[in-house]
């Protein structure tokens, strides 16, 4: 099969957690491949968020764009389709500011990123007192990517432990696992010519789902997903979320398994009908003028 080229940016979303997003963005300096963009998608957040982009841009010469629009509730959606028309790389991955990417994160979606394909991981979720252990310095050693140092600090992965396992186990692996690739918001990638042939992400779903449905219109469109759980490894710290409704998590779910029925590709509201809003910045850390 041919292999997708070009540049490979990755769109991070994040909601007012700067410490997490610090950790993630040294996590990404610490790449075995660098991507050629990190598009932070800020959904609302305090001053400490910008602060944390422009002072990691300093730090570690990463290609930052901050892209910000006001808090309105949750609205990830629609902060990542104004990320995604911010980015300019020809193939994207996506993920978020509280998930830490191992250190060959970026360079396995390079490597196994395929034309017409998308890859879908996940992520194996951190404990409250791992999360809080998590350091820059940590970061910056790769203590957290190993397991030793999880296990020392009280983490039990039970069977997720094969997700740390080397790369020709991890393929074989994702091989055999009977667990259907599904898209996760917080590890996932696919060419941007497809994100536009579904029209970007639905404006108008909250959380709860939001971005499976992207999936599954993506397999409509044809695009099919690449398992990639057991060699794209990605940790994802501990955090409340006080804006989950069970109800609209249900209610959400019954429209993805709509969408999966009616084979529907284009979001009817979606990258296409993107608002034009107040407020919203975009902001490119090391280039010589900022663009708002």
């Amino acid at each position: 099969m041919a292999r997708e080229g070009g540049g490979i940016g990755v769109i991070l979303a994040t909601y007012d957690q700067p410490a997490y997003l610090e950790l993630a963005l040294l996590a990404y300096s610490r790449q075995s491949r660098c991507p050629d963009e990190i598009v932070v998608a800020d959904d609302g957040s305090g001053s400490e968020t910008a602060e944390v982009v422009e002072a990691m841009a300093r730090r570690t010469g990463l290609p930052l764009t901050h892209v910000r629009h006001p808090d309105r509730g949750f609205r990830k959606t629609t902060i990542l389709n104004r990320a995604i028309r911010a980015s300019v790389s020809p193939y994207l991955v996506f993920s978020d500011g509280d998930c830490l990417p191992g250190p060959r994160f970026v360079e396995t979606h390079a490597r196994l990123r395929r034309p017409g394909r998308y890859l879908a991981g996940s992520a194996v979720r951190l404990g409250s007192t791992v999360s809080a252990a998590v350091s820059p310095e940590i970061v910056l050693d790769g203590s957290y990517a190993t397991l030793s140092w999880l296990r020392r600090m009280g983490a039990r992965p039970r069977r997720r432990v094969l997700r740390f396992a080397p790369r020709p186990l991890g393929a074989l692996m994702d091989v055999l696992t009977p667990t259907r690739p599904t898209w996760s918001g917080g590890n996932a990638s696919v060419a941007r010519k497809e994100i536009l042939r579904v029209n970007g992400f639905d404006l108008e779903l909250e959380y709860g789902g939001e971005d499976r449905v992207f999936g599954e219109r993506l397999r409509n469109a044809g695009v099919k997903g690449i398992q990639i759980r057991h060699r794209a490894l990605v940790l994802h710290l501990d955090h409340a979320r006080p804006y989950r409704d069970p109800e609209r998590v249900q209610r959400q779910t019954r429209y993805r398994k709509a969408i999966q029925r009616s084979r529907v590709v284009e979001a009817e509201k979606g990258l296409a009908e993107l608002p034009e809003e107040e407020g919203v910045t975009i902001r490119r850390l090391g280039l010589e003028k900022e663009v708002s």
